[in-house]
């Protein structure tokens, strides 16, 4: 969780004017939410042992408030901060009212319904594998801390196990656990050592483990609060941009709690769960906006890749986990001296996490007919745009400074160009469109695009084991029951 926790509110709490002080009590108050999040999907959402934390898809928007107009004249720093941090817990407060209208009510289960195996890849492979300029890009910052940290847990998690036949199960399971603190402090010595003393700042920003400024920063105890930054400001166009954002993260979260649901070892998940799970989620959104954490939620994708990597799809580690998550962020320095791990080590993770996270999408494809035409056409142009069209908005906005939409009205460009800035809901857009209206009725296509597979499971009913795997706990199945 580490990673996403701290990368976000490095890359913005500076832009909005905050020092360290400030971006210590944002990553604390970002870390507690995350865990509640966790518990609340965990317990009373799908059930499946997802994170919830901190999301990309919300940063375009929190920049977007960051650079408008009514802030730009004001010359306190922190005043800035403060105000630009109430404008975005106003956008996200009302950016969650979607996913729960969406969830609660039940129009995401009729939107998964139509969802099949062929169209689930496109979705659920980019959800990982789209996430590529997080991985090696960012090894390559501190090449000589990433690499490291990417050989040694590819030689701890895949060739270990198999060597040393008596500790596979540990190798198996706490690869990450062994070659952090390894990579960790051969860092720290590098630091101390004073291998960087002379190396421009961006490296030692990078590759020292004392440059975040955290620890400094962060008190010994604090338990983050609702409304701590002030009481929320409100702004229509902003609130339409983070909706915007809302609605990728949930297409995004769809793909991760079916990557989820597999490494879990659960059955498919059923619509009626998966739209519960999207409720709860929104609500994790709201809770980001009362508490000020400047950034969304959604679905952890590098824990879905974890639950590959360490085979463990238990609920109860996850709680544990989420318990841990609040207790690091409320005693502040214990949490601010692991947030201070260089960020190329998150980075080699992800290469793996991802890439994880990416294959739960490739395996659907055993449920399709590769030998049919209409499925190659299909898989390969969704893929093929959900790369593309992405590429086409982020090159024209780091040339031109703002998106390939660029009218008078600045919220309905940031919606446009937020949608199509995430190359799995293009990728899942396209695909789910095309399978849903290209010769549906025919009865040779709907076994090429493998949904008769997933009859059983699309209702919570027709299939005995929905109870094991998503039922609410307390009996609160018979007040809330599931379709």
């Amino acid at each position: 969780m580490l990673g996403t926790t701290v990368i976000i509110p490095t890359a913005l709490v500076p832009q909005m004017g905050g020092n360290n002080e400030d971006k210590a009590v944002v990553i604390q108050t970002l870390l507690f939410v995350a865990g509640i999040n966790t518990l609340l999907q965990n317990f009373f959402g799908t059930r499946l042992p997802a994170v919830i934390g901190g999301s990309y898809t919300f940063v375009l928007p929190t920049i977007s408030i960051i650079l408008a107009g009514r802030y730009a004249n004001e010359p306190n720093p922190h005043t800035k901060f403060l105000r630009i941090m109430r404008g975005t817990q106003g956008a996200l407060i009302v950016a969650s009212a979607l996913q729960i209208i969406v969830g609660f009510s039940g129009l995401w289960r009729n939107v998964a319904r139509y969802l099949s195996p062929l169209s689930a890849v496109p979705l659920v492979a980019l959800v990982g594998f789209g996430l590529y300029e997080l991985g090696f890009p960012s090894v390559a910052k501190c090449v000589e801390i990433g690499l490291p940290e990417l050989i040694l847990l590819v030689i701890f998690a895949m060739y270990l196990p198999h060597t040393v036949h008596m500790l596979k199960s540990i190798f198996d399971r706490f690869a990450v656990l062994f070659t952090i603190p390894i990579v960790w402090l051969y860092a720290y010595l590098l630091t101390v050592g004073g291998a960087y003393r002379n190396a421009p700042p961006k490296t030692q920003f990078h590759c020292r483990t004392d440059r975040s400024g955290l620890i400094g920063g962060a008190p010994w105890i604090r338990v983050p609060y609702p409304f701590q930054w002030g009481a929320p400001t409100f702004d229509a166009g902003e609130a339409f941009a983070m909706m915007a954002a809302s609605f990728v993260a949930l297409v995004e979260s769809t793909g991760a709690f079916i990557a989820v649901s597999r490494y879990a070892s659960a059955t498919p998940i059923p619509p009626s769960v998966l739209s519960r799970g999207i409720g709860w989620q929104g609500i994790g959104i709201l809770l980001d906006g009362l508490f000020g954490t400047g950034n969304g939620s959604s679905v952890s994708v590098e824990n879905a890749g974890l639950l590959a990597l360490t085979r463990v799809g238990s609920r109860r580690v996850i709680q544990i986990s989420a318990g841990f998550m609040i207790f690091f962020s409320i005693l502040g320095k214990f949490g601010a001296v692991f947030a201070s791990i260089p960020a190329p080590i998150f980075a080699a993770l992800y290469c793996i996490f991802f890439a994880y996270a990416g294959s739960a999408g490739l395996g659907f494809l055993q449920f399709c007919n590769l030998n049919s035409f209409r499925t190659k056409f299909i898989l390969g142009f969704s893929v093929f745009m959900g790369l593309s069209v992405p590429q086409y908005f982020n090159e024209y906005t780091s040339v031109a400074g703002y998106g390939p939409v660029h009218t008078h009205s600045r919220w309905f460009n940031d919606m446009i160009n937020v949608l199509f800035s995430s190359k799995a809901f293009v990728a899942g857009f396209v695909a789910y469109l095309l399978d849903n209206t290209i010769h549906r009725h025919e009865s040779s296509v709907r076994k090429d695009r493998g949904y008769h597979w997933w009859d059983k499971f699309r209702s919570y009913r027709t299939d005995t084991r929905s109870e094991e795997f998503y039922s609410l706990p307390f009996n609160l199945n018979k007040f809330f029951p599931s379709v």
